[in-house]
């Protein structure tokens, strides 16, 4: 047997017991899943291992370029440590600079032994009420640091225990660093969709503005109109209709603003897609027949399961089946309506649903727009006239979902949407 297979044999179990606690450390951390959690578990490892009786640990704040105390071990004082520490602080100075644990006691060369020359760092840490500075550094970079208090060692001690909080540190920055890119990354998202959404509700206040001026024109009228005309039934009768039907226009597109600009998150549940289609087919199915419409279902048996929101995807599929209905008339048709497993090039499988009229069709120019806010090309007058920010709404809730919705056209001939989610994997 190899010398240095023989001398496992020799390790005191303390020092297995240590290094088991090393291992179960590092596996934990990257299981965690929030930067809150996480800190705590971290003080709470480097407490145990210096058998301190109290514990910070401080997170760098870019924007207000200080570090913030975001988990503590024991009855930490308001005051010591406290809240927060300039970036320019002596002592996160000092871990910047020498990338070393600092500490109070005489300290072997793997840490940064303070002496006389260092009074204004040991006069820091004695106000901090701490033994141990610990560095948390990432790429030059002091991400956060921990303070600890724990009692003094002697030298043999102190130099086992400095050295299991370097490895206990190095293993808890690389978490840390993990952690906050990820939550950077969420902001950074969350922001983009927020100057999206700002961007396209400047454009629905514009069209909003545009939309409501012909409603409120016709209802000022009347009100101007009434008092003088009161005694003439015709004019009340047909001006009050026109008056009813421009505020339940006026209504719908409140509702739909409202719609759209509220923050969409799903909340996804594991679903059957071909279930939802064929609910959704059920209510539109008497509106159909009266109009001569035949619907034809073809639903696939091998479609996959796709974690989503009922209400919305219902909401987009009701959007799209009444839109094709509307595009038919009153002349009457076929609505086929087909879903399929969907394999992309990449072996990602999607849920696939195919809903195509053959209604007038929709021209090519308009088809780049048919997504855009008030976009429309209904022209019938009146309630039902379309306020162009139904397909508006189905675009963003199949974002959302993070799936794919297209459209294709042929006047005279028809209109196909396909909707696509991806799905549960098997």
């Amino acid at each position: 047997m190899p010398s240095h297979l023989q001398d496992i044999d020799k390790i005191p179990p303390s020092l297995c017991a240590l290094l088991d606690a090393i291992t179960r450390f590092a596996s934990e951390v990257g299981t965690i899943p929030d930067l809150g959690t996480l800190g705590g578990r971290i003080i709470q490892e480097l407490c145990g291992i210096s058998s301190a009786t109290q514990g910070a640990l401080f997170l760098l704040d870019r924007e207000h370029e200080c570090y913030r105390r975001t988990n503590t071990v024991g009855s930490i004082d308001s005051a010591q440590p406290p809240s927060s520490i300039i970036a320019e602080h002596p002592l996160p100075d000092s871990l910047r600079a020498t990338h070393r644990i600092i500490t109070r006691d005489n300290s072997p060369a793997s840490a940064h032994a303070l002496d006389s020359t260092d009074a204004s760092l040991s006069t820091a840490l004695e106000a901090l009420h701490a033994t141990y500075a610990v560095p948390h550094i990432n790429k030059g970079r002091l991400i956060a640091f921990s303070l600890l208090d724990a009692p003094q060692l002697s030298p043999e001690k102190s130099e086992l225990t400095t050295s299991l909080l370097a490895a206990l540190a190095q293993i808890a920055t690389n978490a840390l660093d993990t952690m906050i890119l990820s939550e950077d990354l969420q902001r950074s998202q969350l922001l983009m969709k927020r100057t999206d959404r700002l961007k396209s509700l400047e454009t629905i206040a514009g069209g909003f503005a545009h939309e409501i001026r012909n409603p409120l024109t016709s209802i000022k009228t009347f009100i101007q109109l009434a008092p003088e005309r009161k005694d003439d039934p015709e004019f009340i009768r047909e001006f009050s209709k026109i008056v009813l039907d421009d505020v339940y226009r006026i209504e719908r597109l409140i509702q739909e603003i409202l719609d759209y600009a509220r923050y969409m998150e799903p909340k996804l549940t594991d679903e059957d897609f071909n279930d939802i289609v064929a609910s959704c087919l059920y209510f539109i199915d008497v509106k159909a027949d009266s109009r001569g419409i035949k619907i034809e279902k073809i639903l696939s048996p091998e479609l996959p399961r796709v974690m989503l929101d009922r209400q919305q995807i219902k909401q987009v599929l009701l959007n799209l089946l009444l839109n094709a209905i509307d595009a038919m008339g009153e002349r009457g048709g076929r609505l086929r309506v087909q879903t399929r497993k969907l394999t992309k090039p990449n072996g990602q499988v999607w849920a696939h649903v195919e809903i195509e009229d053959t209604g007038e069709g929709i021209q090519e120019a308009n088809l780049e727009h048919i997504f855009d806010p008030f976009f429309t090309t209904k022209h019938e007058s009146g309630e039902h006239e379309g306020t162009g920010l139904g397909l508006t709404i189905v675009h963003q809730i199949i974002q959302e979902h993070h799936g794919e919705i297209r459209v294709t056209s042929l006047i005279g001939v028809g209109t196909t949407f396909f909707v696509s989610l991806p799905a549960l994997p098997s």
